[in-house]
């Protein structure tokens, strides 16, 4: 009897035993080790690895550059807390996403964990900012699975289930879908009559969306609709938020998504491939928004944790050269796609439920 090759039987048995069934395993694998665009299971079966962590692994699994600056980092400070004394991996990682993302505008930095805590950081930031308690959200969109990222998230299930009440002050309203016919204008009508009958703008403190909604289908809020935002965001006062968690760091063809548009958003939220596979997120926006929380009204114990820190300077490293030649690639690719579909769609209408996400990998060594 070959214990090797029972030993995924044994785990996923274990795995039903002490985890709970809310949490889900889309597949049923135990790894054991991976490398660049590759898996192995405890039984040595390779997979290639399409998912990447979900959006996590834009330079592949264990970078040989990434473990380097881990390991590097680990012989200094691996944890000390930055609210406690200040380490310069964080230091650096700031000022690098702060000229990253900024622009011309002056811009800072803060770091947690998690892309949920990101969001419910920049929510807390913008309605600091603003003194105002309302969010508008987006149908489809996804924001995380804490109390208020499930809330600002379109979508009941399985997110919502009977998890409630939710957060108040979150209203929701639709986003361009090409394919099911809400083009820009009427997405924007729809925006005009919540503020109308809803809440008023001046009860607004963010608008927040995704760049490319991932969860909701892989749609992307065209270049007009976005700097529509800009401007009504603009007029009223309302602090815009891109939530650049899934599509940041090249997984559009550009460093954020937001950047095919032209605009400038006043916070942006990361995490995701930032890290390269670390626990890392982050707010950057502009310094009098970030600004806006009084000392000890942002944190977290293991936020910006240097380990982490550390990897996302080597990933910044990595991607700089990569996004540069994926530009061109990215503005060519979509054409043939829609063109082509077109056509099989009447015949195949369950085509309907998929997209394309533009992702790419950079090469080990």
């Amino acid at each position: 009897m070959n214990s090797r090759v029972d030993e995924t039987p044994h785990l996923l048995r274990q795995r039903d035993q002490f985890v709970p069934r809310g949490l889900i395993t889309a597949h049923p694998l135990v790894i054991d080790r991976a490398q660049g665009a590759e898996l192995w299971d405890v039984e040595g079966k390779r997979y290639l690895d399409f998912v990447g962590g979900i959006g996590v692994l834009n330079i592949g699994h264990n970078h040989p550059k990434v473990v380097a600056a881990v390991q590097a980092q680990l012989q200094k400070v691996s944890h000390a807390c930055f609210q406690v004394v200040a380490y310069q991996p964080y230091l650096d990682l700031a000022q690098r996403l702060c000229e990253l993302i900024g622009g011309e505008h002056a811009c800072k930095a803060a770091f947690f964990t998690s892309g949920a805590e990101a969001v419910e950081n920049a929510v807390k930031i913008a309605r600091a900012h603003t003194n105002r308690s309302a969010v508008i959200a987006f149908r489809g969109g996804f924001h995380g699975r804490t109390l208020l990222g499930t809330t600002l998230t379109g979508m009941s299930q399985p997110y919502k289930q009977n998890f409630g009440p939710f957060a108040p002050e979150v209203f929701h309203t639709p986003y361009p879908n090409a394919y099911r016919g809400v083009t820009s204008d009427l997405a924007l009508q729809a925006l005009d009559e919540l503020l109308a009958t809803q809440v008023a703008p001046d009860r607004v403190a963010a608008i927040i969306l995704e760049p490319v909604q991932g969860d909701g289908g892989f749609l992307a809020a065209p270049a007009e609709f976005l700097q529509a935002l800009r401007a009504l965001a603009d007029k009223h006062g309302i602090v815009l938020i891109l939530d650049e968690i899934q599509t940041g760091f090249g997984r559009t063809g550009a460093w954020f998504g937001f950047q095919h548009a032209g605009i400038q958003p006043d916070l942006v939220t990361v995490a995701k491939s930032l890290a390269g596979g670390l626990p890392l997120s982050g707010v950057v926006g502009k310094a009098h928004i970030m600004d806006a929380p009084l000392p000890g009204g942002l944190g977290g114990t293991y936020g910006g944790n240097a380990l982490a820190c550390a990897a996302a300077l080597a990933v910044r490293g990595l991607r700089r050269g990569t996004v540069a030649g994926a530009q061109p690639i990215a503005r060519r690719t979509p054409a043939p796609w829609p063109a082509g579909l077109a056509g099989a769609l009447p015949a195949h209408r369950r085509c309907a439920r998929h997209r394309f996400y533009a992702g790419h990998r950079t090469d080990q060594g």
